[in-house]
């Protein structure tokens, strides 16, 4: 059953953590402690960073990650999946924001975890300031997933990390992550039922793509269940060479 949520509600809450009194300057999660910067998505806000290093293998030092050698995160956010991916054993981390609050964040964190020679913060929005060379083993985002009218115009680079205006920034990461993967690679996409579901599935359609679920996890956020969802991102380039 569809738990699709009103974009009304996803800005509610980004306000409310952005605005929070009791929101911290750190905080502790896989065991560890993290640096928060103003601005930047809070994760002892939401249950979703945790659902995510949980559905990638992070959650437990010592555990078995799905990430292996070289990862391009976008959304990094306070980078702490980067910088558990690297103390997991990623051996090269590009973590990209939109935020340069949260580039900022990323970077601290990395120094905080001395991984400072593996993981690199770099303010781009999605794949913009990434060299069209490179290449990496795992492209992942936990994107905004919850879907806002096209003609929305974010009031906050906070209000990007929940809500995507016509899933544009969707319809860009389907079409253009693959491009950046190495022979081999994966391109992952954390979703959840509180985006619309139907709407993915038909934009990665249109972008020559498939969906093909890896893991997901249902988590109470109040009153509500939610699923999340660890898809792969397979399919060729160009749409115009499916069969």
């Amino acid at each position: 059953m569809s738990n699709i949520q009103s974009y009304i509600r996803s800005l509610e809450r980004s306000r409310a953590s952005l605005h929070h009194p009791e929101r911290p300057r750190t905080f502790t999660m896989a065991d560890r402690t993290w640096d928060l910067l103003d601005g930047v998505f809070a994760p002892p806000f939401s249950p979703s960073t945790g659902v995510a290093m949980d559905l990638l293998g992070l959650t437990e030092p010592g555990g078995t990650p799905l990430l292996r050698g070289s990862l391009l995160e976008i959304g990094c956010g306070t980078g702490i999946i980067a910088v558990s991916a690297a103390l997991a054993g990623c051996d090269r981390v590009t973590a990209v924001d939109v935020s340069e609050q949260a580039v900022r964040n990323t970077a601290l964190n990395a120094h905080r975890h001395h991984v400072t020679d593996r993981v690199t913060a770099v303010h781009s929005d999605l794949f913009g300031r990434v060299g069209p060379a490179e290449r990496f083993d795992t492209v992942y985002w936990h994107s905004n997933f919850v879907l806002a009218p096209p003609g929305y115009r974010p009031t906050t680079i906070h209000e990007r990390a929940y809500v995507d205006p016509g899933y544009r920034t969707h319809r860009r990461y389907l079409a253009e992550a693959a491009l950046h993967a190495a022979p081999g690679g994966r391109v992952l996409l954390h979703f959840s039922d509180r985006g619309d579901i139907p709407v993915l599935h038909r934009l990665a359609e249109e972008s020559g793509r498939r969906l093909r679920v890896l893991r997901s996890r249902t988590v109470r956020e109040g009153a509500e269940s939610v699923e999340h969802i660890l898809y792969e991102i397979t399919g060729t380039a160009n749409p115009c060479e499916r069969s």
